[in-house]
């Protein structure tokens, strides 16, 4: 179920800049290979929230909200006779949550089946290696599936590098085909006036993505990256289960309406600083805008401190502002003649901070906690804060073993 929670941002900048480890392997003469397990990991974090603008009755009410999330994946490996790497990543996610919220879109019962949901999410991606060319393929294929939402996804890329090694180019290709069940507040169930959908009606959404990232190593001290996303979405892009109020009359009451088509384009960049041998400085900045009348600008730092050659902090922020969408009005302040309309505070104007510590703990020959297939442990928390009220707490520990 679609749900106010940013459970997925958040652990995609708390670990976008984790990366595997490539293995070097000998050169020598083919000898035939079995499969071969690189590596492990293992992510679980525990997210909570609260605030007082709830979407599903209109703008007001309870945000509260529990997720927990752990995914698990396999990379596995094998060198063919001449000598390309091909690779399989094999992972499954599990979430587990209750909203509060959800509950009222039938306030009549006492914990609705949207109260409380889990979601899976498996995924396979395969990539081929030429290392004498220095350019790889991989192809991807993902499942999601909860109370009232299914998903299915493939995706499609390439990747060049430079013959130093030094410039890379990737375009990555992705596509999306979900199914909604539709689920009305319990008091428009019967109404026909909604063109939408119907109650328990299934409809479709389609999204699909391009993204292009350049990335370059300016000396032995400097990395920049750049990235440009295209998405676009079409099909049922409103949350059905969400209320507007009006203005005109308070007990007038409608399901969220917005349109059927949805155009995406995120611009960013990245830049890594080594500061010496025992300071990173990692920043990130992003531009966003849609045709919906969204504009924002992310801005993140991530200051990193080596206290042992095996063991690190870190202390992430970041600062967010966007605008409002063209269709979002708060409670009770849209009229009858509207023909969009929403007032969930995911579109509204409004400026987010996050802040956040981290400790990185590497294997130095023994494993960790002496277990040898440990090979690193990361333990974070962060705080995240708008200026709408929302707030929320993340704790995430991710483990690799090699």
């Amino acid at each position: 179920m679609k749900k106010r929670v940013i459970t997925a941002s958040l652990l995609a900048f708390i670990f976008g800049n984790l990366k595997a480890q490539e293995t070097v392997q000998d050169s020598s003469a083919y000898k035939k290979q079995k499969l071969k397990i690189e590596e492990v990991n293992f992510i679980s974090s525990y997210y909570s929230q609260d605030g007082n603008n709830s979407a599903v009755t209109g703008g007001l009410g309870t945000e509260k909200l529990t997720d927990i999330a752990t995914t698990i994946d396999v990379h596995v490996s094998k060198y063919d006779k001449n000598n390309n790497k091909h690779s399989l990543v094999a992972e499954i996610g599990v979430d587990s949550y209750t909203s509060a919220s959800s509950d009222k879109i039938d306030p009549n019962t006492v914990t609705s089946a949207s109260y409380q949901d889990v979601r899976v999410y498996p995924s396979f991606n395969y990539a081929f290696d030429n290392e004498e060319k220095n350019y790889s393929l991989n192809a991807g294929i993902s499942g999601s599936a909860e109370f009232d939402y299914t998903s299915f996804g493939f995706n499609a890329g390439f990747t060049k590098l430079s013959k130093d090694k030094n410039r890379e180019f990737s375009v990555k290709g992705m596509a999306f085909f979900d199914t909604w069940k539709v689920i009305l507040p319990i008091e428009l169930r019967n109404n026909p006036s909604d063109n939408d959908a119907k109650h328990l009606d299934s409809k479709p959404r389609t999204s699909y993505n391009l993204g292009l990232a350049f990335s370059q190593v300016v000396n032995k001290n400097f990395q920049t990256s750049f990235l440009l996303d295209l998405g676009y979405q079409q099909g049922l892009l409103a949350t059905k289960f969400n209320r507007v109020y009006f203005m005109e009359d308070p007990s007038i009451v409608k399901s969220e309406k917005l349109p059927d088509t949805r155009i995406k384009i995120p611009f960013g960049v990245r830049a890594n600083y080594f500061l010496g041998d025992n300071i990173v400085l990692r920043s990130y900045y992003r531009y966003y805008w849609d045709d919906w009348g969204i504009n924002s600008h992310t801005i993140s730092l991530e200051p990193s401190y080596k206290i042992t050659p095996f063991t690190s902090i870190s202390i992430p922020y970041r600062f967010y502002t966007q605008t409002a969408a063209d269709y979002f009005k708060p409670f009770q302040k849209h009229s009858v003649l509207d023909e969009l309309y929403t007032s969930d505070y995911d579109l509204s104007k409004f400026n987010s901070h996050m802040i956040g510590a981290s400790y990185r703990v590497l294997d130095s020959g023994n494993g960790i906690f002496h277990i040898k297939r440990i090979n690193s442990l990361e333990l974070r928390y962060g705080f995240y804060t708008r200026d709408n009220g929302l707030d929320s707490h993340i704790i995430t520990l991710a483990l690799r073993f090699k």
